[in-house]
This record gives C-alpha cells, structure tokens and sequence, in this order.
C-alpha cells in the first residue's frame, strides 16, 4: 500500500507534531535527571576513594621517612663504632 505525502500541515496536525515532541522532551528529562542521580552516587564513591587514596599515601611517606631515618642512624652508629673502636 503507498503512502502518498502530503503538501500541506494543518494547525491540527502541527499541534499534534508539538505535543509528540514536547512528551519525548519529557521523557529524555526524566531518564537525564536518573543519570545526573547516578553521577552523584559516582562522584560521592569517588571521593571516598580519593581520601583513602590520600591516607594510604600519607601513611606510606610516614613508613618510608621513618625506615630511612632507622637506616641512616643504623650507619651513623656502625661509622661511630669503627671510628672510635
């Protein structure tokens, strides 16, 4: 069966045209407010994440100051003990 096209739009259809695009516009709204929730729930991970990153480097700088300090008095101590012995 053809379809033959029109040439012309009545205010009818054109408002029927309207009311089609302006629910599909509604539609994209609620699925984009879903996903801005769901970057929210992303980010607020994120965060948490990164501070434990940031414990985790701060605890790992204080273990290496700390053993390299032990290491250099170690050697203080062995140059000491060579020289006064």
């Amino acid at each position: 069966m053809a379809v033959m096209a029109r040439d012309s739009w009545t205010d009818v259809r054109l408002d029927d045209l309207n009311a089609k695009v302006d629910r599909g516009f509604e539609s994209v709204d609620r699925r984009f407010e879903q996903v801005d929730k769901r970057f929210e729930q992303v980010d607020t991970r994120l965060a948490r994440i990164e501070d434990r990153l940031d414990t985790l480097h701060r605890t790992q700088v204080t273990v290496l100051v700390t053993i390299c300090g032990c290491m250099f008095t170690g050697f203080c101590g062995l140059l000491a003990a060579q020289i006064w012995a």
